[in-house]
């Protein structure tokens, strides 16, 4: 029998070094059932992978960049956390042959890209990374949005990536399901939207994939699609992973309910 290939997978990333720290802005343990699943994560797929794709909602470009450099450094776009958490290290090398090997696949879809032999790991990629590899042994490249965030063109962005899932290669989306501040910090969901977009997010995700990529392409018109994501950069990630996830199945892997909203987790296989 021939190997199972990898699914692709969408992650809450938490809030800043949120798993690395005494948590402060609201109960301690707020964080804990997330940080647990991530470090689990590694135990539903087939093998360890040979490489990490991960798309982060914390790096947009006016065309699809992909990072190749060998050693990237981090990036600690995050304010206002204790010092300790300036001073994580995630020495997980790149790979530039594969960030080749993603550019190639997009430009044989017609999808604009460019190498970037800059740019490091942002916190949506090193930490949730961290919490689930800590040997940061596995070579990553980290994958930009594309700044004007249509949903339909980050579904093709992930279709032409699927092919890589046979070479033993994890592609993550790294995001939260809902994401709008001003409710997070209050706390208390008025209106219950978190609720009501996460029921709809998890019906669209395991819809079959063409009905799947349809809805999400078109998610705007979802209940309380604003509400849940003011600006959707969060959101994004998960429509790459659901273009590579091809004809596979979507399924809720995770739910958990922090700062006083629901939040997922994705998988495609």
């Amino acid at each position: 029998m021939s190997n199972p290939i990898f699914p692709t997978i969408y992650i809450p990333h938490g809030g800043g070094p949120c798993f690395f720290m005494d948590w402060t802005r609201g109960p301690a343990d707020t964080w804990d059932t997330m940080k647990g699943w991530l470090q689990n994560l590694h135990k539903i797929l087939p093998r360890k992978p040979k490489a990490i794709i991960v798309i982060s909602a914390h790096w947009e470009e006016d065309v699809i960049r992909i990072n190749s450099q060998p050693h990237p450094p981090l990036y600690f776009d995050y304010y206002g956390f204790p010092p300790h958490t300036y001073e994580l290290t995630y020495p997980a090398p790149g790979s530039p042959e594969l960030a080749k090997q993603i550019q190639a696949l997009l430009r044989n879809a017609d999808i604009d890209c460019a190498l970037d032999p800059d740019h490091g790991y942002d916190h949506g990629t090193f930490v949730p990374l961290k919490v689930m590899f800590p040997d940061a042994d596995i070579p990553v490249v980290q994958v930009s949005l594309q700044h004007n965030l249509d949903p339909v063109y980050h579904i093709q962005v992930g279709a032409a990536l699927q092919s890589l899932r046979e070479q033993d290669i994890f592609i993550l989306g790294s995001g939260m399901s809902f994401h709008n501040m001003d409710t997070l910090m209050r706390g208390q969901d008025i209106g219950n939207h978190a609720a009501t977009f996460d029921h709809w997010l998890t019906n669209t995700c395991e819809s079959k994939p063409d009905e799947r990529n349809k809805r999400l392409g078109n998610w705007l018109n979802a209940p309380s699609a604003r509400q849940a994501h003011p600006r959707e950069e969060h959101l994004l990630p998960l429509m790459v992973v659901a273009g590579a996830g091809g004809n596979n199945q979507g399924k809720n892997i995770f739910q958990d309910n922090v700062m006083g909203v629901n939040v997922s987790a994705y998988q495609f296989d």
